[in-house]
């Protein structure tokens, strides 16, 4: 009777165990509020994690507002001006009363060839000495020869346009107002009047920093404890697959919100940008575009469980495909077609474009609601990927 009584309550035993590892994996609040607030206290006493959330976002939107710019303004280009004619002083006069040029005067095309090669010009107007004839001649003749330097296309072509501009408005101005004339064009340039690239440059740099916080921060960090060990010891307590991943990521999230608010306080007071949108929207935007950025981060580290090996595979699948191909620098539109098929892969090609357009434009949510959407998306598959993952570490 003693025995069978012993076997009863050693029945009961195993299964009260049995019932408290099941509920071990349930979902508990105050687990995860402890595993987060051991992550913060962790996140805060690396350096290295203080240095990447907050001064690296300061001096890349320094780099990008100042040392990068996209404006075409001051053109070093030379004017060889070989006629001796009023008419063609008054051309090389011409050329040289614009902002936009920065005029080198020249006699012989000899003196200023060396400097294009050198780099030191862009180009050079040659005002031929047979100038007044070609001015006078009834059949239409090219006034002047513009040599630009190929190496650059992009300011060759703007070289070249712009002498043919200048060229045309002097030939305005001395017929003193032609009938042809009578249509006049007065362009307007929306959002950004002043056309000043560091207004679309500084918002698509918010979304290159939250990247690196997002992806490589994270990826160095899991990474870090897969080599220690540490991570192992986490997954062998009673917690969850998700609170675990959840409470490590939670305090990442945090800090890239911190980092959102500082970036944008520094392009809105510092760099002059306007938000026209509202601080809702753009919290939401960096709220949603973090999941995928953090899921991509910790799926990388469970991949890989080695700090270098992290690092390099978030620099070529987190960092570049941003810097590239989310049309921070580069025309989505000017791409190939298959390169444009891939950057429907990149979450921050959706985060340029919404940050652009909240910070120009204000809260066109017809813009926002597809790119959240997508966001949301490419980051659900990023965690599900990444939970596997994990669980499969943890059997092993």
């Amino acid at each position: 009777m003693n025995s069978e009584i012993t076997d009863i309550r050693a029945g009961e035993t195993s299964w009260e165990q049995a019932s408290r590892e099941q509920a071990g994996h349930k979902f508990d609040w105050r687990r995860l509020i402890a595993l987060v607030r051991k992550e913060s206290l962790q996140a805060m006493r690396d350096p290295s994690t203080i240095l990447i959330a907050f001064v690296l976002p300061v001096v890349l939107l320094f780099l990008f507002a100042y040392a990068v710019s996209l404006d075409v303004r001051e053109v070093r280009i030379g004017v060889v001006l070989e006629s001796d004619s009023a008419s063609a002083q008054s051309l090389a006069a011409a050329f040289a009363g614009t902002r936009y040029l920065k005029v080198t005067p020249a006699r012989d095309r000899r003196e200023i060839a060396d400097q294009v090669v050198s780099g030191k010009l862009r180009g050079f107007v040659v005002i031929p000495q047979d100038f007044e004839r070609r001015l006078a001649s009834p059949v239409p003749q090219p006034l002047v020869q513009v040599i630009t330097d190929g190496s650059q296309p992009n300011t060759a072509n703007f070289v070249a346009s712009y002498a043919q501009g200048v060229v045309q408005n002097w030939g305005a101005g001395r017929s003193g107002g032609a009938p042809t004339a009578a249509i006049e064009l007065e362009p307007r340039f929306w959002f950004n009047a002043e056309l000043e690239s560091r207004r679309s440059l500084v918002p698509g740099a918010i979304a290159i920093v939250m990247t690196i916080i997002g992806t490589m921060l994270t990826a160095l960090v899991v990474a870090r404890e897969w080599e220690r060990g540490t991570m192992e010891a986490v997954l062998s307590t009673p917690a969850s697959v998700v609170e675990i991943l959840i409470g490590k990521l939670m305090p990442y999230f945090v800090l890239g919100m911190i980092a959102t608010l500082g970036s944008a306080a520094l392009a809105i007071f510092v760099f002059d940008v306007p938000l026209r949108g509202s601080l809702l929207a753009l919290l939401l935007l960096s709220a949603v575009f973090l999941i995928p950025a953090l899921g991509q981060g910790l799926l990388i580290s469970a991949v890989t469980k080695n700090q270098f090996l992290a690092s390099q595979i978030a620099l070529f699948s987190g960092f570049l495909p941003s810097f590239l191909l989310s049309g921070f620098l580069f025309e989505i539109d000017a791409m190939p077609t298959w390169i444009q098929a891939i950057t429907y892969l990149i979450p921050a090609r959706y985060f340029v474009s919404s940050l652009q357009t909240v910070f120009l434009a204000g809260d066109v949510w017809a813009v926002f609601w597809p790119n959240l959407a997508a966001m949301a998306a490419i980051g659900v598959f990023f965690f599900i990927i990444a939970k596997r993952k994990t669980r499969k570490n943890l059997e092993d």
